[in-house]
């Protein structure tokens, strides 16, 4: 998606543009209704963004680790196997069956 604003609405929303280049949007700002410039990230930018989202992910999925500490090698956090076709086919037979 391209974006183009004036640059008087480029110098109130500043930083929604910086965020919006960086998420990969193409911000153009036009002078007299003329295209003038063009904000693109610069990849050191794009690559320091990208890890600090990983490392944000990182700590929101490993949040609860600590808690259940105590189950790992367990039974409690086993997950059972998954049916087989005609394991499948013969439950959906006997959830649906209109006989």
């Amino acid at each position: 998606m391209t974006i183009h604003v004036n640059i008087g609405e480029a110098k109130t929303r500043l930083s929604e543009l910086v965020a919006a280049a960086l998420r990969g949007e193409e911000v153009i700002v036009q002078r007299d209704g003329q295209p003038k410039v063009r904000l693109v990230p610069l990849p050191e930018a794009e690559e320091l963004d990208r890890e600090a989202r990983g490392a944000k992910r990182r700590t929101a999925f490993g949040f609860l680790a600590d808690k259940y500490r105590h189950l790992h090698g367990t039974e409690a956090l086993d997950v059972p196997p998954s049916m087989t076709d005609e394991e499948y086919e013969a439950r959906i037979e006997r959830k649906f069956d209109k006989s």
